[in-house]
């Protein structure tokens, strides 16, 4: 339970790195001038490698593993740093790696490595990540399929180049590769609370090839699995970073703050919240760093721990970021002072690739329950 000393330098060169290039400074400067992410970062994201990191050396990835993305995704989590990382590089890399053909993994896999083509899944329909009552259809139509349907809140859909369409039906769960700018493909964009913007996107008799289909029809659940298990690890990685990060800064708060001629941090009472949260956090990298190498290792007990991570790390974000700002006062609840910034990255975070109730529910269940 402890990262080799590859992993360790990677997490230590992502901290460097995102320190200087991405401080919670560059999140606000964006926000206000009404942008909605940063290409530069993902720029020099890309000149590091970043993207390949889960990909296979075959198809120019790194190959490094998902300890290696759930390091640098913590360090993200640390900074709000906003990218495709997660979305592309992680989620839709994997799934097109677990459910493409040879052909299609040696066509978008090399392009998602170098960062140049960014794609992301777009499975949700309900707002619960509910796969299992999918409405959007696929249809054969000669050698062709006809996709139509909708898609909520994907969380850099309104940007990517490809989107990784899942379909329902009679035959089962499918998934196809569509070009963000087909014909019939229109995407409402939104603001969402941390400044990001998602797409809900609509599917109107978006007719494409029998190429666009990964895997064959109907045969996408294990597949779809894996894919959740890597979205709720990695996610529960961030969701670390951000709870690590804000309990630090509470911390040096309480150490600074007098009222009534003491240091707060010496009340008995603030000691206490500070030393559950600090236990929680604790049991909270236990958790993801297992999901994690459950993952690298495609260990029997991966869906569990993928799960486990994630409930648990959104109730802990919740509670460091809530305590975060009550423990800041009434200048924490300010738009001046940074420690709001988590709480609202905190709540998009708890509710992506299935929230506390999904992943507890999936949890039980798989345990028998």
């Amino acid at each position: 339970m402890i990262l080799s000393e590859e992993q360790q330098l990677l997490k230590d060169s992502a901290k460097a790195f995102l320190s200087e290039s991405a401080p919670i400074s560059a999140l606000r400067a964006m926000r206000d001038a009404g942008e909605d992410h940063m290409p530069e970062l993902w720029t020099k994201m890309s000149e590091m490698g970043w993207p390949g990191i889960v990909i296979p050396d075959a198809y120019s990835g790194l190959e490094f593993g998902y300890v290696g993305a759930g390091v640098i995704l913590e360090e993200m989590g640390r900074t709000l740093a906003l990218s495709p990382f997660l979305s592309s590089a992680v989620v839709a890399a994997s799934l097109i790696n677990q459910l493409g053909s040879e052909q299609q993994k040696e066509k978008y896999l090399p392009n998602i490595a170098s960062g140049e083509l960014t794609a992301v899944l777009a499975a949700d329909e309900t707002g619960y990540f509910d796969l299992s009552t999918i409405e959007t259809t696929a249809s054969a139509f000669g050698d062709d399929y006809v996709l139509s349907g909708n898609k909520t809140c994907v969380i850099d859909g309104h940007n990517a180049d490809l989107l990784l369409i899942v379909t329902g039906g009679d035959q089962g769960i499918s998934v196809f590769a569509v070009d963000g700018g087909a014909e019939g493909v229109s995407c409402e964009t939104r603001l969402i609370v941390d400044s990001q913007r998602a797409a809900d996107i609509t599917l109107d008799n978006v007719t494409v090839s029998s190429d666009a289909l990964l895997g064959s029809l109907g045969s996408a659940s294990e597949a779809m699995e894996f894919t959740i298990d890597v979205a709720a690890a990695c996610s529960a990685a961030e969701m670390l970073g951000i709870s690590i990060e804000t309990f630090e800064r509470t911390v040096g708060y309480l150490k600074e703050r007098e009222q009534f001629g003491s240091k707060i941090g010496t009340f008995q009472g603030l000691q206490h919240r500070a030393a559950q949260l600090f236990a929680e956090i604790e049991v909270s990298k236990s958790a993801v760093l297992a999901a994690l190498q459950a993952l690298d290792a495609d260990s029997e007990k991966r869906s569990v721990l993928a799960s486990m991570a994630k409930a648990k790390c959104s109730k802990v974000v919740r509670n460091a970021t809530e305590e975060g700002v009550q423990m800041h006062g009434g200048i924490g609840m300010t738009d001046e002072f940074d420690i709001g910034f988590f709480m609202k990255r905190a709540a998009v975070c708890r509710q992506a690739y299935g929230d506390y109730h999904f992943h507890a529910d999936r949890f039980a269940s798989l345990r028998g329950y």
